[in-house]
């Protein structure tokens, strides 16, 4: 008697623990599925969402300064979504194109003139001018170079962006051919520091921009794999011990490319 009660606590232990494991199985299961479905959508929902707020913001502002009898709304029901961002691209491309003749740019022409007298103004149109014809610039070198130097100490390193070569009074005040170099913040990349730093103490990696832009707004969490060859990279090409840093420059890169 006393056996079978004890065959019978036995199975009933052994079918609780079983039931348990498949509660505890089936948990795991649908957290990890449910994780799963928020990396999937979470980017993309948040990439849709952004552009609907820009599409919403830019219409706001466009979709009034259409006079209502050429307003599409005036005679539809709803509202067209994305009107405002269509005008705003039709106008810039009708301003590129009329300022690729002559009238247009002596139009652009008598406009600088006009703004290189305000004392205020000149200065702001000067800088904005300069930066956006850099950045559009097929062939600027600005933000295509992603570099590896110390920083804030020696032993901590950070990576930046190369703007382009230190030119003028900075470049003439300094011993070393510096290099003008962006220092984002995370996780917002569009705000930071402007280093000059000596080329000989910078390391540029093989990365892309893009690549260097994710690492940086990620935190590091996303890291881009290391492309370099298998030997390069079992051998450490810059190292900082007992406050000596060890660094590399373009022409011991060629040479170790080219080994």
């Amino acid at each position: 008697m006393k056996k079978s009660l004890n065959k019978k606590t036995r199975r009933e232990k052994a079918k609780t623990r079983l039931s348990k494991r498949r509660r505890g199985s089936f948990r795991s299961h649908i957290r990890s599925y449910f994780l799963a479905g928020v990396l999937v959508t979470a980017p993309i929902g948040i990439t849709f969402y952004i552009s609907w707020l820009l599409i919403r913001w830019v219409d706001s502002k466009v979709t009034p300064l259409i006079p209502v009898a050429y307003n599409p709304e005036t005679y539809l029901p709803f509202a067209v979504p994305g009107l405002g961002l269509i005008i705003v691209f039709v106008a810039l491309t009708f301003i590129g194109w009329s300022t690729a003749g002559l009238l247009g740019r002596l139009w652009v022409r008598l406009s600088e003139n006009a703004l290189a007298r305000m004392p205020v103004v000149r200065s702001v149109y000067g800088a904005v001018k300069q930066i956006i014809e850099t950045i559009l610039k097929q062939q600027s070198n600005a933000f295509r170079e992603v570099v590896l130097f110390e920083y804030p100490r020696r032993g901590s390193w950070a990576i930046g962006f190369i703007t382009g070569k230190t030119q003028g009074e900075v470049q003439n005040l300094t011993a070393d051919d510096v290099v003008n170099v962006f220092l984002p913040t995370t996780p917002n990349p569009t705000s930071g520091y402007l280093l000059f730093i000596p080329r000989r103490e910078l390391v540029i990696l093989d990365m892309t921009v893009e690549e260097g832009i994710k690492m940086v707004v990620s935190g590091g969490i996303v890291t881009p794999p290391d492309r370099r060859p298998q030997k390069a990279q079992e051998t450490k090409r810059v190292s900082s011990a007992d406050g000596d840093t060890r660094t590399i420059d373009n022409d011991s890169e060629t040479k170790d490319a080219a080994e």
